[in-house]
């Protein structure tokens, strides 16, 4: 039994010691880089795509080389979708403070809504909609799109679109980007999107009606 403990205590020696050696490996990578580019800059861009695989990495399939439009919906919807999204547009809050939508996981009280422009709010969050998508161009010959936007206090607006197949190719040049306002996020990829909690006023219509295209991650 000794024996076996003693093994145990030897494997996890020889893992502590690689996780070392990678840790060390990426500290010279980043020395070298900043050697290289002359520049703290290149440091941090080495740093910062690091960053990025490590974040990206649990998340869906391909979630580290494309935009998450792409998974759920693939590249021909996901220009579409990016063609027809509507500009964010500020409605009066309860206050009368002008309210951009947002992405409701990182900002949920108005004082966070205030808009400041196409890109960021005051309190610098991104103006994001939810992307749903039913193609039914076998059937009818149209596309459905729908943008869900959350403003707090204010709740959901529903902003549906429809494109033919003309319409999807016409799209075929769009280039889909993270930094393209506002951010879209799908809904049939947002991992436990049917079970965030939101005052009586505020709940989704679109919980538990949107088919999650990878079963057991978005349910």
């Amino acid at each position: 039994m000794r024996r076996r403990v003693d093994r145990e205590r030897g494997s996890a020696s020889v893992e502590q010691v690689g996780i070392s050696a990678l840790v060390a490996l990426l500290l010279i990578a980043a020395i070298a880089a900043v050697a290289a580019g002359g520049e703290i800059d290149a440091g941090r861009s080495l740093g910062s795509a690091i960053g990025r695989r490590l974040a990206c990495g649990p998340h869906l399939p391909d979630a580290c080389e494309h935009h998450p439009l792409v998974p759920a919906y693939g590249w021909p919807l996901a220009r579409l979708a990016r063609v027809l999204a509507p500009p964010p547009q500020p409605l009066p809050g309860p206050a009368g403070l002008p309210l951009v939508p947002v992405d409701f996981r990182r900002c949920r009280q108005p004082s966070c809504a205030v808009d400041a422009g196409p890109h960021l709010t005051a309190s610098r969050r991104r103006t994001t909609a939810f992307t749903e998508i039913v193609d039914r161009r076998s059937s009818l010959g149209w596309v459905e799109l729908v943008y869900w936007l959350y403003r707090p206090s204010l709740g959901w607006e529903a902003v549906r679109r429809r494109g033919s197949q003309a319409d999807v190719d016409a799209a075929a040049g769009t280039r889909v980007l993270a930094g393209d306002d506002p951010a879209l996020v799908p809904l049939e990829t947002l991992p436990g999107r049917n079970h965030y909690d939101f005052p009586a006023g505020e709940r989704p219509p679109w919980q538990w009606q949107v088919e999650g295209r990878y079963p057991g991650w978005s349910s």
